[in-house]
């Protein structure tokens, strides 16, 4: 689906965002692409979007070149960015004027996403909440059936009940034909959604991994003391949440948002675990 190789960009010469990254992303998976403020998440999104153009290395998007933006490609691409601008019109006269770039756009499916988001769909899209906005844009990125969706930030300005509907709309538009990167920093958002963690930290890759591979080499637990074996830990009220290696294979649920704190603080430690 996407080939990275040795991707090198930045928006000022002397301060690159990426230095050589490469990486491998398939279809039939839904990727939570984290960072810190600044790491070049949403940067990386535009990239493989066309909507900024790789100064070195190579993009492959479905045998594409993203910077290209050919119209093939492009109806396969369904980009939904963390800042939007929506017309001061009604979603009938949206759909008409955007939905036709996409020659799979399902109708029926992006009615019934509306009405489980339960949009108002006679009031004009200006005048909308910024959480309902967010949902109509959700709502038709899904309904182009393209087979790369990117999501930059798609849980901001949604209130809990919605955030539930979010993951439940998403685990359900997962086909084995489509590739899905979400990008957030609300990391507590993707629990149980995402399948694969991509973190990037200083210029590349800090973690590229299945949450099955990450729980087979890590184990998450709470400790009331802190010893040599564990990799990284947080005080709580019981002790500490704590990363330490799986040594002797017990099953835990992943925490992204420890995993996420430990990777930035001990990348030494984790490194050969995932090389």
């Amino acid at each position: 689906m996407i080939n990275i190789n040795n991707l090198n960009f930045g928006y000022n010469k002397h301060k690159p965002l990426f230095k050589n990254m490469s990486m491998r992303l398939s279809n039939g998976h839904i990727y939570g692409l984290l960072g810190k403020n600044g790491a070049g998440k949403s940067t990386l999104l535009k990239n493989l979007a066309g909507l900024v153009y790789a100064q070195g290395g190579t993009l492959d998007v479905m045998g594409y070149d993203p910077a290209k933006r050919q119209p093939a490609l492009l109806e396969q691409i369904c980009f939904i960015p963390e800042e939007f601008y929506l017309p001061s019109v009604k979603i009938g006269t949206y759909l008409k004027a955007n939905a036709p770039f996409y020659k799979n756009f399902d109708y029926g499916y992006f009615n019934d996403l509306i009405k489980e988001f339960d949009i108002p769909v006679e009031q004009k899209l200006i005048n909308m909440s910024y959480g309902q906005k967010k949902k109509v844009i959700i709502a038709f990125g899904l309904a182009t059936q393209a087979k790369l969706v990117i999501m930059d930030e798609p849980t901001n300005g949604l209130d809990i009940p919605s955030k539930a509907q979010f993951r439940k709309i998403m685990a359900s538009a997962m086909t084995d034909e489509r590739c899905i990167i979400i990008s957030t920093h609300q990391v507590r958002d993707l629990d149980n959604l995402i399948d694969t963690v991509i973190m990037l930290d200083e210029n590349d890759i800090a973690l590229k991994a299945t949450v099955e591979e990450i729980t087979e080499k890590l184990t998450f637990k709470k400790v009331k003391e802190i010893d040599d074996s564990i990799f990284y830990a947080e005080p709580s009220l019981s002790g500490y949440n704590a990363v330490m290696p799986n040594y002797h294979q017990e099953e835990s649920k992943l925490d992204m948002e420890l995993l996420f704190n430990a990777i930035l603080a001990e990348k030494i430690k984790f490194k050969p675990l995932f090389s």
